[in-house]
Order: C-alpha cells, then structure tokens, then sequence
C-alpha cells in the first residue's frame, strides 16, 4: 500500500462527513428559471461534467444547432473516481459545480445522501416519462422523498473481451461462440474461469487476466448483496459469499493468471497489443477503452480482440452513471432539458455507437444503431455487440450502493487486489483491507 496515496485519499473521504452539513448551502440555486427560456435573444451557457468514455461529445454539437442561445462548455474527468473527488470537493465548498454532473453508479449512494441539493427532475417531467428506461435504473436515482435526481445514461451489462489469437495460439477455441461453452455458457461459474485461466498459463506460460481489481470488482456487483446489505449498513466482515470469491480471486493471483497491469493505463495501451493477457470482464462501456488502448498502441481490429456472450456466475452490471442537475445551477429547466435530450433513445444510441455505452433506455436498446453494425462491431472481428450486451443484461438486478461503496471499493480492496498481483497471500491482503477500513472509519 503507498501511505501517501491513502492520506491523500482519506482526507477526501473526510470531505464527505462535511457534504451534508453543507448541502443546504448547495442548494442556493434558484428552484426555476428566472430568465426566459434561452433563445438566439437570450443566450445561456450550459456547463456539464463527465468522466471516462461516456460518448457524449458528439451531442452537444448537434444540442446547440438544434436550440438557438445555448451553448455547451464541457468539462471531461479521466475516470469515474477521479471525477468522484471533483464533485466532493465542490459539493463540500459549495461552489463550482456544472448545471449537468454525471454521476457514476458507484458513487450514487454519497450523493443519496445529499439529494436535496440536486433539482427534482420531476418538477421539470421526469415523471412523465420515467417508463423510457429500465425499471431498476429509475429506482436508483429516486430518493427515500420520491425527488428524481438523475436520468440513466447508460448501464454495464457483462461479457468476456477475449484474444481470439492468443487464445488460438494457446490450443484454445478462438469463435466466440465456442469460446462461451469453452467458459461454462450460461452456467458459467468463476471456478470455470479460473480453471481456463490456469490451462492457459500452464500453454503460454502468460498471464490471463489483466488485473485482480476488475475481477473483483465483477464479483462484488454479481452478489445480492455487497459491501452493503440492502438496509444500508456494512457488510464486508463476516460476508462468508464475498470472503469466498476473495479467497479464489487470490488464489488465481498465486498461480499467475493475474498481469498485474495498472488500472487504467495498461502500459499505455501496449498491454493490449503484446501478448501480456488475453481476457477481461467487459461491461459495454468498456469496449470503447479497449478499443482506444489498442489504436493508442498503434494497433487496430487485426490484433484479435473479441467479444463473448457469456460471464461467469451469471448477469452482471458494472457501472452506468446518471445526468443529474445540481441545484446550485442558475438554469435548472434549460440543464434538466439537456439532461433529459442526453439520454433520450437516439441520443443513447449514438452514445453506444461511439462508446458502447449500452443504453438505459429501453427503446434505445432496439434501434439499429445498438443491433446493427458500427466502428465498435468492426473492431471486435463482427461480433454482435448490442445483441450480447442485450443478453447479458437478462436477469442484472441493481445492487444496492451504500454511501462509500466506492471508497471501499478503490482505497479498501484497489491497494489489497494491487498487493496480491505482486505475490502477498489472501489472507494479509484481506486482513490489510480490514484494518484500513477500520482506519478510514467506514461504518
């Protein structure tokens, strides 16, 4: 673990003991627009902030041609938790924040914990039209009040991303379709994944997998239940279901099926293109980082990437994020209204066309766009991506998120999955965990 790294990172989790006293401050902005709706007359700037690859930028162009007056200033975060310290630090100074914030699924549960300091979607029609996405999304975003705070962008149904030629040249099935059975099919199971993980290494003598933290990040959502029980309180000690897939996951370490890569960066992409794994759990929005990690390291679709219809232990979602309106935004109605055209079913579509970010919108899920073929389908040697991910999202039920799942998730298990890549047993990096959860006084 690097002290300075936790110390660093403690203090921001400190800022969030200072959100709620703070959030009536946030929530200074006027309720309605006081000016006239924009217009070529009245002209109003909009300012929103996402993260990662979310697939938003081609609609904002199109957003201000289509509705004279508004123009768009964006503002892109590299990752979902660095993005997450940005809005706290804001949140907790009471200033600063956009009139759009995306907020990852993730980090739902801090911000439930100061949803009065967002607008109420309702108040600008969020109720009118809440049967436009997934059940399950909506519920997400809607308060203990009933206020709905955020529209669904996308969700992360899970494949596989897969090598076809490294796993060809390993003596494994390289057709999708193959591949699937090859890990179990629809009874696929983690102990089949890891088993093929060790036969390939045993081939290869190459690791599998890229990183421990993605496996176990999968593992964690797949559960009824996480590092929180559904009524709110912490469930990581005694969790016999989340000590057993700890206990695999480092198992699997021990015998080198991890690379060890560092989240996010892969070596600049070059891990992609050289051989150093062959798999990785893929909700759809990661297709759009693959694919970017691969041409930044100067390769393209002949590298074999691939896409399975299959995930062990069944349905899982991993991320997905919402368009919220902070309340401190001197134009709620024009930034609901963006918000509201930002994850609308076309809008949705293009965003899965230019990230594979797999629409919450139900229609959306039907259009072409999301079916047919596009840039990411090519990429992936044709494989149906918006039908697997279609799939793959039968039987995902929303896990509930507490208040610092994902300060769990980065600063408690991210260093104790980082430790067992580079060789501590299970059980020092579980205990490690423990005792810094302990130290961040995470209840």
């Amino acid at each position: 673990m690097n002290p300075s790294r936790t110390a660093r990172l403690a203090k921001v989790v400190a800022l969030s003991s200072s959100i709620a006293l703070l959030a009536a401050g946030c929530a200074s902005g006027d309720s309605k627009d006081a000016a006239q709706p924009a217009s070529a007359d009245n002209p109003v700037t909009l300012t929103i902030t996402t993260f990662g690859t979310q697939g938003l930028d081609p609609l904002y162009k199109q957003y201000e041609a289509d509705n004279p007056g508004i123009t768009i200033e964006a503002t892109n975060i590299d990752t979902g938790g660095n993005a997450l310290t940005d809005w706290k630090t804001k949140q907790a100074a009471g200033a600063g924040l956009p009139d759009v914030q995306a907020v990852e699924e993730g980090w739902l549960g801090q911000v439930m914990t100061v949803s009065d300091s967002f607008t109420d979607l309702n108040e600008y029609g969020a109720k009118d039209i809440a049967g436009d996405w997934v059940d399950w999304k909506v519920k997400q975003a809607t308060d203990a009040e009933g206020r709905t705070i955020g529209y669904g962008t996308d969700i992360g149904p899970m494949g596989l991303c897969y090598n076809s030629k490294l796993f060809k040249a390993a003596g494994l099935p390289s057709d999708r379709e193959q591949v699937a059975e090859l890990f179990g099919g629809a009874d696929s199971t983690w102990d089949d994944f890891f088993s093929v993980g060790e036969d390939y290494v045993k081939k290869t003598d190459k690791a599998f997998y890229d990183q421990s933290g993605f496996v176990w990040n999968a593992m964690v959502n797949q559960l009824d239940e996480g590092y929180y029980k559904a009524d709110g309180s912490l469930n990581i000690e005694g969790n016999t279901a989340l000590r057993e897939r700890w206990d695999q996951l480092s198992a699997a370490a021990s015998k080198g099926l991890s690379s060890a890569q560092t989240q996010w960066d892969w070596g600049k992409g070059q891990a992609f293109v050289d051989g150093s794994f062959a798999v990785m759990p893929c909700p759809g929005w990661m297709l759009g980082n693959v694919k970017g990690q691969v041409e930044g390291a100067g390769g393209d679709a002949s590298d074999g990437w691939d896409f399975a219809d299959v995930f062990p232990g069944g349905a899982a979602n991993w991320g997905g994020a919402f368009l919220t309106v902070p309340s401190t935004s001197k134009h709620p109605a024009e930034a609901a209204k963006l918000a509201q055209y930002l994850t609308n079913a076309t809008s949705q579509a293009t965003s899965f066309e230019e990230a594979g970010a797999f629409p919450s919108n139900i229609e959306a899920q039907k259009f072409k766009a999301v079916t047919g073929e596009n840039e990411l389908t090519k990429f992936f040697n044709g494989a149906p991506i918006g039908e697997i991910l279609s799939n793959r999202a039968e039987g995902v039920k929303a896990q509930y998120k507490g208040a610092d799942d994902s300060v769990i998730q980065e600063q408690v298990f991210g260093p104790a999955t980082i430790a067992i890549d580079k060789g501590t047993d299970g059980d020092t990096a579980w205990n490690t965990a423990l005792l810094t959860l302990q130290e961040l006084e995470i209840k």
